[in-house]
């Protein structure tokens, strides 16, 4: 209460209190950046579209590597500050930088745990996943990094149908990073607030974490603006048009530069004919075809498309009723005698044959004869 037009002690610390907290409060506020401030609603849920998709195929990719089940959830979306990087990460963790060569243009960082990386990498390695060890050697860190490889080219894929265009990009580049040592900053984006992209991750029962994604906000904001606002058929067949222009000048002008041929037949008998022009045939010269870089990162990528092979002993046909016959104890007959080679596939198509052999109680088979090519496209016909 206030006596005599003065305010008592305990009135004063009450108002020092409340402005100091109030005080404290608007700092806070005016330094906290939420992500509606430099998304709209529109925006975070296009950019956690994109990830769902994007990703979703992705897990079935590691699935397949890892012969664990894969999930991965709906993305949250949020912001981080580059002073708020060494509390979200205060022990060292995998990073994984990706960068996009054609379709968009900007570079990425996945982040993972080095519990997690280390599991992925002994599963990758042919191990049970049961591993404390988050020590990662070169041979466990290249595992890690192929497992992305092949998680972010499929993602790619995805996004090229998505957004109606060829999205590429270039193989991964995996490092440890320490936030609080500062190493290998310098592949994190150096704009001071930056989005994060967070989805859990599930590996069977061995793993049940995060795996984050940071990225600048242009580069966040020029995915989402390709989804809203994807090219027309107009200006898609524009473009088509003129690469096809372009294609046939450089034809043309290749085929300019040879030089006439003056051909002068020989007489035959008393007849004579007079000398004609023809023209050279024109040839590309493929010693010297220089292919651009994301094509040849293309063509290394089919490297890594897995084949299905199987090896055939024999075949045979029967009718309905036989297979209905059939019980523990049958005997099939196939139309190949004991000791013919035999026929090893390739996805269903006849590549090679070759004779069975045992290997330490496993079955395996010697490559004794290769189809020749005119044969193996006779039968792609």
């Amino acid at each position: 209460m206030m006596n005599d037009g003065m305010l008592s002690q305990d009135e004063i610390n009450a108002l020092l209190n409340g402005t100091d907290d109030s005080g404290l409060s608007n700092s806070s506020d005016d330094t906290k950046t939420e992500v509606e401030d430099v998304l709209s609603d529109v925006e975070i849920d296009a950019l956690g579209e994109i990830g769902n998709i994007s990703f979703g195929s992705s897990a079935t990719t590691l699935s397949t590597l890892l012969s664990q089940k894969v999930e991965i959830t709906t993305p949250t979306i949020s912001t981080i500050k580059q002073n708020e990087l060494a509390d979200e990460f205060p022990k060292p963790h995998v990073g994984v930088e990706v960068q996009y060569t054609d379709g968009f243009e900007g570079v990425n960082l996945f982040v993972l745990k080095s519990n997690d990386a280390a599991i992925i990498a002994d599963l990758m390695l042919g191990g049970d996943g049961h591993t404390t060890n988050e020590d990662l050697s070169d041979i466990h860190l290249s595992a890690v990094q192929e497992a992305m490889n092949q998680m972010m080219g499929t993602a790619a894929t995805s996004m090229s149908t998505v957004f109606h265009k060829r999205v590429d990009i270039s193989p991964p580049s995996i490092m440890i990073f320490d936030v609080q040592t500062e190493k290998n900053n310098q592949y994190i984006p150096d704009d001071d607030v930056l989005i994060k992209v967070s989805f859990q991750l599930k590996i069977g029962e061995l793993i049940d974490s995060n795996i984050m994604q940071i990225l600048p906000i242009p580069f966040a904001k020029n995915m989402v603006d390709g989804l809203l606002n994807p090219p027309t058929n107009n200006e898609s067949q524009t473009t088509e048009t003129s690469n096809q222009s372009s294609n046939i000048q450089h034809t043309n002008e290749a085929s300019a530069t040879n030089s006439d041929i003056q051909v002068k037949p020989k007489h035959l008998g008393e007849s004579t004919h007079e000398s004609a022009t023809v023209h050279s045939a024109s040839f590309s010269n493929f010693e010297q075809v220089d292919l651009p870089k994301h094509e040849k990162r293309n063509l290394d990528m089919l490297l890594d498309i897995p084949l299905q092979v199987t090896v055939e002993l024999g075949r045979t046909s029967h009718t309905v009723k036989d297979i209905l016959e059939l019980s523990s104890g049958s005997i099939i007959e196939l139309d190949k005698l004991a000791g013919e080679p035999v026929d090893i596939h390739v996805n269903n198509k006849l590549i090679a044959q070759g004779e069975v052999v045992v290997i330490d109680e496993n079955f395996g088979v010697r490559v004794t004869d290769i189809v020749s090519q005119s044969d193996r496209l006779k039968k792609l016909k």
